[in-house]
């Protein structure tokens, strides 16, 4: 799991145009995004690569890096939105991975990234490689110290227990 200084470094875009596309021509160019500040400095250089046509009708004949932003809608072949480059900020800004973020939407199909951005930030632990080490660690400064050995922690039915308030996503887990 890389902690990603900015979420846009591996999200690129093919953009060709269906006018081009429709005379048998796939000419376009590989943006990426992560090298524009805005929207609109990426809307620009998509103009003017394209700057032979009136009004381009700008077609993304292939994307690579774009997971999360799929999930929330914000791209198609026809559309890109303007969001995520705002929504790239918030992740950057929050220290998390955008990892945390695909395993929330995994679960919660219909959520917006507004309320997945709220539910990490309020209900996120961590990673952890299995549900015994994240009941390990929860639980890790309230077991005595001097915890008489003849004691026994059955940590399976333990974990299996705890797991009923909290969900795990791809070794992601979260408070139910």
């Amino acid at each position: 799991m890389t902690n990603l200084q900015n979420c846009l470094q591996n999200c690129a875009i093919y953009c060709g145009t269906y006018a081009k596309y429709n005379n048998s021509s796939i000419y376009g160019k590989w943006f990426n995004l992560s090298e524009y500040g805005s929207y609109d400095e990426l809307l620009e250089a998509m103009h003017e690569l394209h700057e032979d046509e009136q009004d381009p009708e700008f077609m993304f004949q292939d994307y690579e890096g774009f997971e999360l932003f799929e999930k929330l809608g914000l791209i198609g072949e026809s559309f890109l939105s303007p969001e995520i480059y705002e929504i790239a900020e918030q992740i950057n800004e929050s220290g998390h991975d955008t990892e945390v973020f695909k395993a929330v939407l995994s679960n919660f199909l219909d959520m917006d990234f507004q309320s997945a951005y709220e539910y990490v930030n309020n209900f996120y632990y961590g990673w952890f490689n299995s549900d015994i080490d994240f009941v390990h660690w929860l639980y890790e400064d309230d077991i005595p110290f001097n915890l008489p050995s003849f004691v026994c922690i059955d940590w399976d039915a333990t974990a299996r227990n705890i797991m009923y308030d909290y969900f795990e996503s791809n070794g992601h887990y979260f408070r139910s």
